[in-house]
């Protein structure tokens, strides 16, 4: 189903801003006239999912979560404070950072109000859970991106009803702040059945953001990344959490598993695929960027400005639209893949062709890096594509799994399976727990590459320093590299902010 733009202004335009909003309102909707059927309530929900496809909050997802990080570089003239997240200069005036913690804000905002007002309702007991337990859901994703991203933040726990409630102080401490963001999850999980929806979230979506989440806290608390380092979570409890929630995905339904077609997975008429557990709702029919996907262009290539062909793995071709190399492969992330890898023989292009199947071009000749094949729309329109985000797959909750349980027969069965349908022998037996998870990391790199999860993968494991070549040549330490800091426009607009 795909999440249609609400056209209700709320209470205070976030547009503007996010939880520091210092404007008067200018405009309001009345709790008489909504709220007052589930369809209303229903379209209140669809305008907090909205949130999540402002190009400002999509994009970040690439432009925060891989620049940073040894699998992309940035073409030399992309504007947006690119190139101070990809040398690692990035300050509390970056663009992108700023903008993104704004649309985090707004997303959590309209989660309030749909909280806030459907809590209290008359409606029946399978409608209201659902929504609340969605609603709940968002909101946690939401938090759980800021944290990765700037670490300590605000919490804003109700909807903006007046001025006073635009500067909301900051976290006490990360315990403080992953309490909020688990007890979200834990209510979501308790509301939600299983329900697989293009753009939406259902339990087991609850259940994998909780394992992201817990491991999150566990293995950067064993990093000693600084503000989890000083956590009261015990480590061990934190790696059993994960296990806990990953293993329910993983034993305890039959509806999401690992896709057995790699390709498939990132067919974009298959969004509803047994991969996808939570897949942003983007497509070429919508009338707005953010409502239709430009992603793709993003990763590929420009060559000679018309659209050319790929090759599948049966031989077969795909046509595919042309690009603005925005994000471009290293060539040091490329060669770490393993010969006989089909996430690098299958899903990393390195050749195009024209329509007869004649080759038109090679890495070196009018493109000069491997691209990725995840955000190909053979059926685009323009500019227009249905190349979704993928924001939980299936895949990375069976390597969560792997982590957070180490060495175990488990853990090598699953992080096995993954390695399987890449077609890669099985890791080897054996590993002491620390070096199991270290190759665990690595898996999710290949794995993971271009879905924005590798700078968080880094962080956590207090090994952005050791990782990334633009990092090391920056001088920037691993305390700096753990969190970007909170935009400046958000400091002075609220007092009880500050970059400590």
């Amino acid at each position: 189903m795909k999440t249609k733009i609400f056209s209700i202004i709320i209470l205070f335009s976030l547009a503007l801003s996010s939880c520091s909003l210092k404007e008067d309102p200018y405009g309001f909707y009345s709790e008489a006239n909504f709220y007052k059927t589930p369809a209303d309530a229903e379209a209140a929900l669809m305008y907090a999912y909205n949130a999540l496809t402002f190009i400002e909050y999509s994009r970040g997802i690439f432009y925060i979560g891989e620049l940073a990080s040894d699998i992309c570089d940035v073409k030399a003239d992309e504007g947006y404070g690119s190139q101070q997240l990809n040398n690692w200069a990035a300050d509390a005036n970056n663009e992108t950072l700023t903008y993104y913690f704004k649309y985090c804000y707004i997303a959590i905002n309209r989660s309030n109000a749909v909280i806030e007002n459907i809590v209290n309702s008359t409606f029946e007991p399978v409608i209201k859970n659902k929504l609340l337990g969605e609603a709940h859901f968002l909101r946690a994703y939401s938090y759980l991106n800021l944290a990765r991203v700037y670490g300590l933040v605000p919490i804003q726990r109700s909807m903006v009803k007046t001025i006073s409630q635009t500067s909301p102080n900051m976290a006490k401490n990360m315990d403080e702040l992953y309490d909020f963001i688990n007890s979200d999850l834990k209510l979501a999980d308790s509301f939600l059945e299983i329900n697989q929806k293009v753009g939406r979230a259902d339990k087991v979506a609850a259940q994998a953001l909780l394992a992201r989440s817990y491991l999150t806290i566990a293995s950067s608390k064993e990093s000693g990344v600084p503000k989890y380092a000083q956590m009261t979570k015990d480590v061990k409890t934190m790696y059993d959490s994960a296990a806990y929630y990953s293993r329910k995905v993983l034993y305890d339904q039959s509806h999401y598993s690992l896709d057995n077609d790699l390709q498939h997975i990132y067919n974009v008429d298959y969004p509803d695929g047994p991969e996808h557990i939570f897949i942003m709702s983007q497509d070429r029919t919508g009338l707005n960027e953010g409502n239709y996907s430009k992603i793709g262009m993003m990763f590929h290539p420009w060559v000679d400005g018309v659209p050319y062909y790929i090759k599948n793995a049966d031989n077969t071709l795909t046509y595919t639209t042309n690009g603005w190399e925005v994000f471009k492969t290293t060539d040091a992330f490329y060669n770490t893949f393993f010969i006989t890898d089909k996430r690098k023989t299958d899903l990393l292009v390195t050749k195009i062709y024209d329509a007869t199947g004649k080759l038109a071009a090679s890495v070196g000749d009018k493109f000069s890096y491997p691209f990725t094949r995840k955000y190909v729309d053979p059926k685009f329109v323009g500019q227009k594509s249905s190349a979704r985000p993928y924001l939980i797959r299936f895949a990375e909750v069976a390597l969560t799994f792997a982590e957070s349980v180490g060495p175990t027969a488990d853990g090598y069965l699953w992080i096995n399976n993954v390695r399987t349908r890449a077609g890669l022998p099985n890791l080897t037996s054996g590993l002491g727990e620390a070096a199991f998870r270290d190759a665990v990391v690595k898996e999710r790199g290949w794995e993971l590459a271009f879905e924005g999860q590798r700078l968080y993968d880094l962080r956590r494991k207090a090994i952005v320093t050791k990782t990334d070549p633009r990092a090391i040549a920056s001088g920037i330490s691993e305390a700096n590299a753990a969190f970007y800091p909170i935009p400046q426009m958000e400091i002075d607009l609220n007092t009880s902010l500050s970059n400590q």
